[in-house]
């Protein structure tokens, strides 16, 4: 069970409706069960004084990020748009860090990649964290394979303490075997896989 406190923050990766709608153009199958689960937790990160922060893909029309434009993704989240919005059912009240503004890859909230260059900048999520002076940070959200994994392995790597909420996650699993591995990888970068409350 995850614990909640003022140096706790819980980060809610990229539920959005691209992703937990089935009519979205990159639908993660069971994305919308996640959604009354991540504002249970919402609520009880909120009562106990934790910082809740939000990512959210942000791309333009265009970018290497796409399969359109040579990269591997149908087009999603696109700015502005319906897909890019937040689930109309998700509860956001928090601070909301958006990324692949520039049409970089975005898939940790806390660092965005150029699609061909490779370079890495960071987004201001730990600049964020650090002000709120968070020490652990709870993650839930789409897609475990993928921004929630990467994000919760960036989170370890700059020292916090990392819980993932296990139920509260679903994967998109492009090749089968997909979730279990990113299930590896995220205990292997010394986070905790926990429970719901």
């Amino acid at each position: 069970m995850a614990k909640y406190d003022p140096e706790t923050a819980l980060i809610v990766v990229d539920m959005q409706n691209d992703f937990a709608d089935p009519e979205g153009s990159l639908y993660v199958r069971g994305g919308e069960e996640v959604v009354p689960l991540v504002n249970r937790e919402i609520e009880l990160a909120r009562d106990a004084g934790a910082t809740v922060v939000y990512t959210q893909d942000w791309h333009p029309e265009h970018t290497p990020h796409f399969a359109r434009d040579g990269g591997i993704w149908p087009v999603h989240c696109v700015q502005g748009s319906w897909g890019a919005e937040f689930h109309p059912q998700l509860e956001v009240e928090g601070e909301v860090v958006r990324k692949g503004v520039g049409g970089e890859d975005g898939y940790s909230g806390f660092s965005t990649r150029h699609p061909e260059s490779g370079e890495e900048r960071p987004t201001e999520l730990e600049d964020l964290l650090r002000r709120h002076q968070i020490r652990r940070v709870v993650v839930a959200g789409l897609a475990t394979d993928y921004c929630v994994k990467e994000t919760v392995i960036d989170a370890a790597e700059r020292g916090f303490e990392v819980a993932l909420l296990s139920e509260a996650v679903r994967a998109v699993e492009l090749e089968p075997g997909d979730s279990q591995r990113a299930m590896d990888d995220i205990g292997a970068a010394g986070a905790t896989v926990v429970m719901l409350g």
